[in-house]
C-alpha cells in the first residue's frame, strides 16, 4: 500500500528503519519534544541518544499502513515486526511539524 506523508514524516520513517541516530534527529528541529514510553525527551540531542537506546533495545520495521490530517497534526498508524515484546504491533504516531522538521512526536 501506498501512503503520501508529509516529507519530514516520511523522512522520519526512512531513518527509523535504519540504525542511523543522526539521521533520525535530523528530522527533527531543535527544541522537539519526542514522548515514547512514558517519558519526553526533549531537543535535538536528546532526541539522538533516545533513538540510539530504542535501536540497542529493540530491534524492528516500521510499515506505515494509514495516516489522518488534522489541523495542528498528524497521524500515522504503522505496523511494527522485529524481536520485540509483543511483535507484531501496531503503534500510532502523532506527529507536530514545523516547516521541514518535526517539532513534535507522540508514539503510543
Amino acid at each position: 500500500m501506498i501512503v503520501n506523508l508529509p516529507h519530514p514524516i516520511a523522512a522520519y520513517f526512512a531513518a527509523a528503519n535504519t540504525d542511523d541516530a543522526d539521521r533520525i534527529a535530523g528530522c527533527f528541529a531543535r527544541d522537539a519534544v519526542v514522548r515514547d514510553e512514558g517519558r519526553d525527551i526533549r531537543g535535538r540531542g536528546a532526541v539522538r541518544t533516545w533513538a540510539e537506546e530504542v535501536r540497542r533495545k529493540y530491534h524492528f520495521h516500521a510499515e506505515v499502513i494509514a495516516v489522518e490530517e488534522a489541523t495542528d497534526r498528524t497521524v500515522v498508524t504503522a505496523h511494527l515486526t522485529g524481536d520485540f515484546p509483543g511483535n507484531p504491533v501496531d503503534l500510532q504516531y502523532r506527529f507536530k511539524l514545523t516547516g521541514p522538521e518535526i517539532i513534535a512526536l507522540e508514539i503510543g
